[in-house]
């Protein structure tokens, strides 16, 4: 007799349905048995059937297997979760520095715009100076970088002789260029 291949699948029928979990669990157990034999293997299985009545195997004491397990639960969750606080309070201390930069760059950037220098030192306002100075010589070399070669020999003629288009009797080398930080006093307005 050829037994064939059942799928596996709810059995509908009760009484079939408890034949099958009695003789399952019987080669469940004696599985489990021949495991611990023939590896020397510490075994245990726990089956609650469908009305929540508890058998089970154990190759050695439940109660100590139970604690083992419980032990080794522990430890590995324990270290699962020891990551997870160790990896959070790392992106705490990032954001931490984060927003510490990012507090910085505002308070430099207000500076730059001539606010809060009130709180400066001389060697701050001096460096905050060199660096408007800087990017303003920055400014303008990529300003005449950008004109075209006709415009460049256009504008030093210019500078040297007349006046141009609708300026008037201004040359550009009375245009203004310093810069200053801050409120201008009356009397240069």
């Amino acid at each position: 007799m050829v037994k064939g291949k059942i799928e596996i699948k709810r059995i509908e029928n009760l009484t079939s349905r408890q034949v099958t979990f009695s003789k399952r669990r019987k080669g469940l157990f004696k599985k489990a048995h021949e495991l611990s034999v023939l590896c020397d293997a510490q075994v245990a299985a726990i089956v609650f059937s469908q009305k929540g009545r508890l058998y089970d195997f154990a190759s050695s004491d439940m109660q100590k297997m139970m604690e083992r397990c419980e032990i080794h639960r522990n430890e590995y969750f324990g270290a699962e979760n020891l990551r997870k606080q160790q990896y959070v309070q790392e992106l705490k201390n990032e954001m931490v520095i984060m927003a510490d930069k990012i507090e910085l760059r505002r308070l430099h950037s207000r500076r730059l715009m001539g606010q809060d220098l009130d709180s400066c030192s001389v060697e701050e306002l001096n460096e905050i100076i060199s660096k408007i100075e800087k990017s303003l010589t920055n400014v303008r070399s990529r300003k005449f970088e950008a004109q075209p070669l006709w415009m460049q020999s256009r504008s030093l003629k210019s500078e040297k002789s007349a006046p141009s288009c609708d300026c008037g009797n201004m040359n550009i080398s009375d245009v203004e260029t310093e810069l200053s930080i801050g409120l201008r006093p009356e009397s240069q307005m």
